[in-house]
């Protein structure tokens, strides 16, 4: 019996050890094939780009920062590691007492200063085309020219043409209205506007005038461009240009604002210029017809006696 019993144990153990090593196995092959994915380390390390200009120089500025960090930090780590080897503790040695070497200090303290002139350097080369937003491509939305705006913070292209898009963030959406009389008169002007999902033309220079009605929020949409903070009382600017007809491109509010905060996604659909100027009608006409039924709905409730007249 003690003999059976010992076989029926031996022969569990084994089942097990065979369970878990095909568990490991497929693990392994499971992390393997997300390892070798082509898109799996996408813009791991780096921030989005692809979408527009200043988000493209965005991810070479970082790239360039990257790559002078991973060379100091192999040279720093490298130096380390020799040391420690190279002077690691041996049977009666005595340890050397140095108090300081001039050359060495004056030195590292000329190359950090130096490796800072550089990052700078570059950095101040490279904003201009983050800052700055290029004139619209030939085969983008025709513009009859710019708006001029008291703010000096604002960003314009060069001829002053650009299609300007009202960005006003609450507690939990984005809303997006569409044109120049955007931020000075959206309402009376009968403006486009939309919920969540933003509708731009391919090729053509988009100027953001970004707003709250609530708290302070962050408008982000990482391939085309850093994030904005929305701020109650204030207007923010940025821009993007986008070329990639039928993109649509996700973002987040990137300020927390509320238990809601992570439902705050904005997205942005790229269409061709024909498309737009077709989306923009319909858009107008479909909120003129919505806002004819409220009228009348209005008229009829007055009638009935369940709406005053000075309540509606």
């Amino acid at each position: 019996m003690r003999s059976d019993a010992k076989n029926d144990l031996h022969r569990r153990g084994a089942r097990g050890n065979r369970r878990r090593r095909l568990a490991l196995t497929v693990a392994l092959i499971l992390c393997g094939s997300l390892l070798l994915a082509p898109d799996a380390f996408a813009n791991f390390l780096t921030p989005k780009s692809g979408g527009s200009p200043n988000a493209d120089a965005i991810h070479s500025l970082y790239l360039i920062v990257l790559y002078i960090a991973a060379v100091i930090f192999a040279l720093v780590e490298g130096a380390l590691f020799y040391s420690v080897y190279k002077f690691r503790a041996k049977k009666g040695a005595v340890a050397a007492q140095i108090h300081g070497n001039t050359r060495l200090e004056i030195g590292w303290t000329v190359g950090a200063a130096l490796i800072l002139v550089v990052l700078t350097t570059i950095t101040f080369i490279k904003l201009p085309s983050i800052l700055n937003p290029p004139n619209s491509s030939a085969d983008g939305l025709t513009l009859s020219g710019g708006v001029l705006t008291a703010s000096t913070t604002e960003p314009v292209p060069p001829n002053g043409k650009s299609l300007v898009i009202c960005i006003t963030g609450r507690q939990f959406i984005w809303a997006y209205y569409y044109g120049s009389a955007c931020e000075t008169d959206p309402y009376s002007s009968k403006v486009a506007y939309s919920y969540q999902e933003m509708y731009v033309p391919a090729n053509t220079t988009i100027v953001l005038h970004i707003q709250s009605l609530d708290v302070i929020h962050s408008w982000w949409v990482p391939s085309l461009g850093g994030k904005v903070d929305a701020v109650p009382g204030y207007t923010t600017y940025t821009w993007f240009k986008a070329s990639k007809v039928g993109a649509l491109y996700h973002g987040q509010c990137a300020e927390l604002c509320g238990r809601l905060h992570s439902a705050m996604t904005a997205l942005v659909k790229v269409l061709t210029p024909a498309q737009y100027q077709r989306w923009v009608t319909q858009q107008k006409a479909l909120i003129a017809d919505q806002e004819m039924q409220v009228l009348a709905l209005r008229k009829a409730l007055i009638a009935t006696g369940n709406l005053t007249a000075n309540l509606s």
